[in-house]
């Protein structure tokens, strides 16, 4: 049986199904549910090498599981840790990691991501050089939600990633409780330009609804609204605007991570209120004249943690990391 990829189905394979399916789809939980992880495809980059692509979907709108490098999040054939997270945020998380594909492999061979989540079930991604699975950056912009399914201009064609430099030691070692200064220099080409409040891209609106706008402008957005059902198209809407988020990438388990300030979420959050660009009316905070995007993290558990600055210019992302040892 033909295996699927998973970034440019997992939306519409479950909105095709037949009517009397459609309810049980519209299902949301918080918890409890599995991860499924993602082949996004293969990129070439200009000298040759091959990267295979992955993401992740977690099935879960607040629980974030940590599942460490082993038999429950491991790669094969070859080395099981191939830099995936062991921190996953909530929903869907796209082009999060690329592997090196090996040199002299051949269409017909696979590399494997296998995660078993904490409810027990167990899923695979499996990984091919095959031709349709090819990508470049006008699909990741398209794939992310920054032009509508099919859609290109000469401005996104012409984007180049954001470039993320960390300010400061790439290794730190603290104690519990004590915050961690983060700082990280982001430089860009300015393409695609802002756009304003609720424009995704250069072809998708994303205002929301009338209900979703006036829900969006309360103290207290409640959990159940038109964001978190089934989508009307295949792709997300995305508002443009360069940013920079700190988020956890790998933790132990159940370790509790503060920011100070509270930061944009990286993951595809469409409820209306919610601090991500997939959010209906959302805009991004002006950047910093000197490009520099700082923050505090604060940490609850000893271990090891991989924080990772991610900047994104609406269609494509950038990144890089600080791993810090916390002692008791």
């Amino acid at each position: 049986m033909m295996k699927l990829r998973c970034a440019a189905l997992l939306g519409a394979v479950l909105w095709l199904a037949p009517a009397g399916f459609v309810q049980a789809q519209s299902l949301s939980y918080n918890s409890g549910q599995s991860i499924a992880p993602a082949y996004e495809g293969w990129e070439e980059d200009a000298d040759g090498s091959k990267y295979f692509l992955f993401g992740y979907m977690n099935r879960n709108w607040e629980e974030e599981p940590d599942i460490q490098v082993g038999p429950a999040n491991s790669f094969s054939p070859g080395n099981p840790d191939q830099g995936q997270p062991t921190h996953f945020l909530p929903r869907r998380n796209r082009f999060v990691f690329r592997v090196k594909v090996p040199a002299g492999w051949t269409a017909k061979e696979e590399l494997i991501w296998t995660i078993t989540s904490p409810n027990g079930k167990t899923e695979k991604a499996w990984a091919s050089l095959r031709e349709d699975y090819k990508v470049d950056d006008v699909v990741k912009a398209s794939e992310t939600g920054a032009l509508g399914a099919g859609s290109s201009s000469p401005e996104i064609r012409a984007n180049k990633p954001p470039v993320v430099k960390v300010q400061g030691a790439r290794t730190v070692t603290v104690k519990v409780g004590q915050p961690v200064s983060l700082a990280a220099l982001v430089t860009d080409d300015g393409v695609p330009k802002t756009r304003g409040a609720g424009l995704a891209g250069a072809a998708v609106a994303n205002r929301g609804t009338r209900a979703d706008r006036a829900v969006a402008n309360t103290d207290a957005a409640p959990r159940a609204n038109r964001a978190m059902q089934p989508p009307a198209r295949a792709t997300v809407g995305k508002n443009v605007g360069l940013h920079l988020s700190w988020f956890v990438y790998r933790s132990p388990s159940d370790a509790e991570v503060t920011f100070d300030p509270i930061q944009i979420k990286p993951w595809e959050d469409t409820r209306a209120g919610a601090n991500s660009p997939w959010a209906p009316i959302w805009s991004p905070p002006e950047m910093p004249k000197d490009g520099i995007i700082s923050a505090k993290a604060t940490f609850t558990k000893p271990g090891t943690y991989v924080i990772r600055g991610l900047a994104d210019d609406g269609a494509l992302t950038g990144f890089d990391e600080v791993t810090v040892t916390v002692t008791k």
